[in-house]
């Protein structure tokens, strides 16, 4: 069942590559995120690093537990980006980050 596992980190992974694409192509969007909860917008570099090399490292390792833990909690921490209670769109990412957190604590105890 080793393939189930590989085809579990590709779908995870590629979250992270799409992450670290849509911060390329829009980082205003992130940056007014960042700003919205008083942290610089240039924040958004580091996290796009951050998303593509989750993304590598949860294909190819090494160390796939570190890179599941890591993961998971960046998830949990940029999920109070996403907390705005008023807003339906940013709550469903506030859930899917937690779900994907969840999914990857799953993950790194695995392996």
């Amino acid at each position: 069942m080793a393939w189930i596992d590989l085809i579990g980190r590709i779908l995870l992974a590629a979250l992270f590559a799409a992450g670290a694409v849509q911060k390329a192509v829009e980082p205003g969007q992130v940056q007014d995120l960042l700003a919205g909860v008083g942290f610089p917008g240039w924040l958004v570099w580091p996290a796009l690093a951050f998303n593509a090399a989750l993304a590598v490292g949860l294909v190819f390792g090494p160390r796939v537990r570190v890179w599941a833990f890591a993961g998971a909690a960046y998830c949990m921490a940029t999920s109070v980006f996403h907390f705005i209670p008023g807003d339906g769109w940013q709550m469903s990412i506030f859930v899917k980050n937690w779900a994907i957190a969840g999914g990857l604590l799953v993950l790194g105890a695995r392996t």
